[in-house]
């Protein structure tokens, strides 16, 4: 029976894809085999030795401390795509209320109210205040290719606008899916000197952090619109405020509050609704739980964020499953082990990423000895090992 703690409310469609003959789950599990997560900070939990996989039901993965996990042989997986039609919606909508001055303009109406007929005449001389452009015709910048940048892209050609996009990572079955229109950008320059709106779909790291700051604001256009519904911290806040008082940027988008931009003239802040419908939370649990599945059932490894791609098909015969270190000979010290029992391997798999690997072996015995498992963990950069039949 595997054992599934749930950190967060976890969509039915998710937690209903568990066979509830082989699998257990809820908020209450202890030594867990896997964890749902949504939302919920994981840096300050210690984890127990049966935990070998997290799961977290969106994309981004800041609430797990993932180079812990890959320390410890726990796979830390992400449901990339599964809300990327969500966030795309509010991009789209963010666009527009940068541009229309919609929020002002609500909020100003509410303030009419008790003034009887005269409410009519009021709208009418006060609504120049917030006009503003059509988004058709104009230029958007797309920073970053994946999921929902390629969406966003798609839909914003598709309303009219001319499209920039750049992204160095671009994958060939991404760019399949990428507009033929759009407007292939070879640098962050291209994106900065061309674009009336510029939105940022980017992982947060050390390379991207506050990318969007005084120097790359001094490039873009006069009164250009920025949207970030990726991560708070891509943006420099000191820099977009400053910004917007001189007029450089003439709105700022950001699905990310904080006290710095909250109620600063130009700061359209949302709370964190990129991801927020029930379909994103249904599609995010489902695949989540299927990566589970796949992982803890056939040793299958798909969308981790720490450990590499290894796809497998159900369990014929006994299955070794490996997570080690990505340092030289480390298959032929595992397969000696073997050897020297006189077990024969009749499959491997073997990848690796950055610096870790993973390796799966296959042998037609019923058991595999204690020993072998054994001196498979003394050899040099072993992290896990275990065994699905």
């Amino acid at each position: 029976m595997f054992k599934i703690k749930t950190l967060n409310k976890i969509s039915p469609n998710g937690l209903d894809c568990f066979d509830k003959k082989t699998y257990t789950y809820g908020d209450e599990i202890e030594n867990p085999d896997a964890v749902m997560v949504r939302s919920a900070s994981m840096h300050e939990m210690e984890f127990s030795s049966s935990l070998k996989a997290i799961a977290r039901a969106g994309a981004g993965v800041n609430n797990i401390p993932v180079d812990k996990c890959a320390e410890q042989g726990i796979v830390v997986f992400n449901t990339p795509g599964a809300n990327a039609n969500a966030v795309k919606e509010l991009v789209l909508a963010g666009m527009l209320i940068s541009s229309r001055k919609v929020v002002k303009g609500i909020e100003w109406a509410k303030t009419l109210k008790g003034n009887g007929s005269e409410v009519g005449k009021m709208v009418e001389k006060g609504k120049s205040a917030f006009a503003g452009p059509e988004i058709m015709g104009k230029t958007l910048g797309v920073i970053g290719l994946g999921a929902i940048g390629i969406l966003v892209a798609n839909a914003a050609e598709k309303l009219g606008m001319k499209v920039y996009g750049y992204d160095p990572y671009l994958s060939v079955d991404a760019a399949w899916n990428l507009s033929r229109n759009i407007v292939h950008a070879k640098s962050l320059t291209d994106i900065y000197a061309n674009c009336d709106y510029i939105t940022v779909h980017v992982p947060l790291n050390n390379e991207t952090r506050e990318m969007i700051c005084d120097e790359s604001i001094a490039t873009m256009k006069d009164g250009v619109r920025i949207l970030n519904f990726a991560r708070g911290e891509l943006v420099s806040s000191a820099a977009i405020i400053k910004a917007l008082e001189s007029g450089k940027v003439s709105a700022y988008v950001t699905d990310f509050p904080n006290d710095d931009v909250i109620g600063v003239e130009g700061v359209i802040a949302i709370p964190h609704l990129g991801a927020s419908t029930p379909e994103s939370e249904d599609n995010c649990a489902f695949m989540a739980a299927n990566e589970l599945i796949a992982f803890l059932e056939n040793g299958s490894i798909k969308n981790s964020v720490n450990f590499p791609t290894v796809e497998l098909g159900p369990v014929t015969d006994t299955r070794v499953c490996i997570i080690h270190k990505n340092i030289p000979n480390t298959i032929a010290a595992i397969s000696a082990c073997f050897s020297k029992e006189n077990i024969n391997i009749e499959k491997m798999s073997n990848n690796s990423k950055k610096d870790y690997a993973y390796t799966v072996l296959e042998t037609t015995v019923d058991s595999i000895p204690e020993t072998v498992l054994e001196n498979v963990k003394a050899c040099e950069g072993i992290i896990r090992v275990w065994v699905i039949k």
